[in-house]
């Protein structure tokens, strides 16, 4: 079976994107809300601009700047400071889990702007998955609709309406362009704040300065990378629901590194999340098969 490359390079944003949760529960108390969102972005910029500048790529046309604004401020400036704040009071795994939702706001968006259908079996996969997100949010005693979970609902909501907005830009051009485009944007937005940030910024410790490297490094650079191709090579509805595994992981890096200890409930639903994806991404390529295999009898 060969496995399709978007759907190696989802993975590989999941497991990134999980570990970024964590790493903002030890950067986000050090470095402040801004200052993390800025040095972020800062290195991820830079270590986009010396990839792109080796590989030769273009610069953006000017027709194209409103959707690179449009990306930058949803996907960059906005999902980085609202789920910096929130994960101030939420711990990392809850808070991958409410973002996790992100792939419903992408499909509906992506059905808004660029009418992408919308099939029985994407929405039976997006329920399962949910219905797992749910289990799992039910299992974290004492969470209330707090400001600061509010917070990561906005930041869930932004994070889903930038993924299809990057569908018209890499119809022209490659992942690594589209994520220098839309990080270097992101960057440029948050500058003016950086001023009142400043002095958690010079204050913070070796440690949380570490934590914001491997942010900008990693999750954000390679991520922004993988992603751009995974969301290239397929539908919305699939590359998004992707998403949906980050949770799990989320909890499992929380647990090894902060100690977050995950409860017995919260593994059964990232099963169940595991389970909804399989549907969305391999259910209408199964159920294809299906009907193949019964009109060719024999085979």
């Amino acid at each position: 079976m060969v496995v399709n490359r978007g759907i190696l390079a989802g993975l590989g944003v999941v497991l990134l994107w999980a570990s970024a949760f964590p790493a903002i529960q030890v950067a986000a108390p050090d470095l402040g809300v801004i200052g993390l969102s800025f040095v972020r972005l800062a290195v991820a910029t830079v270590a986009l601009v010396v990839v792109g500048v080796l590989r030769g790529i273009r610069l953006p046309r000017v027709r194209d700047l409103g959707w690179i604004a449009a990306a930058g401020f949803f996907g960059m400036f906005a999902y980085q400071l609202l789920l910096n704040t929130s994960e101030l009071q939420v711990p990392a795994g809850t808070a991958s889990i409410i973002v996790s939702a992100a792939p419903l706001v992408s499909v509906a968006v992506a059905w808004l702007l660029f009418r992408e259908p919308v099939t029985p079996v994407t929405i039976v996969g997006s329920a399962i998955a949910l219905g797992g997100v749910a289990i799992v949010c039910l299992s974290r005693a004492g969470l209330s609709l707090s400001a600061a979970v509010v917070i990561t609902v906005a930041a869930m909501i932004v994070q889903g309406i930038y993924h299809p907005l990057q569908r018209p830009l890499l119809r022209t051009y490659s992942g690594l362009e589209v994520a220098t485009y839309t990080m270097v944007a992101g960057t440029v937005m948050t500058i003016p704040l950086v001023p009142f940030g400043w002095d958690a910024l010079v204050n913070a410790s070796a440690g949380g300065w570490l934590a914001a490297l491997y942010l900008g490094l990693l999750p954000s650079a390679l991520g922004f990378v993988l992603w751009g191709f995974a969301v290239s090579r397929l539908p919305v509805a699939a590359s998004t629901s992707l998403l949906y595994l980050v949770p799990p992981f989320a909890v499992l890096i929380a647990w090894v590194w902060l100690g977050e200890v995950p409860l017995s409930i919260e593994l059964v639903g990232g099963l169940v999340v595991i389970v909804g994806v399989v549907v969305v991404t391999q259910g209408n390529r199964l159920l294809g098969r299906g009907r193949s295999s019964t009109t060719r009898p024999g085979t």
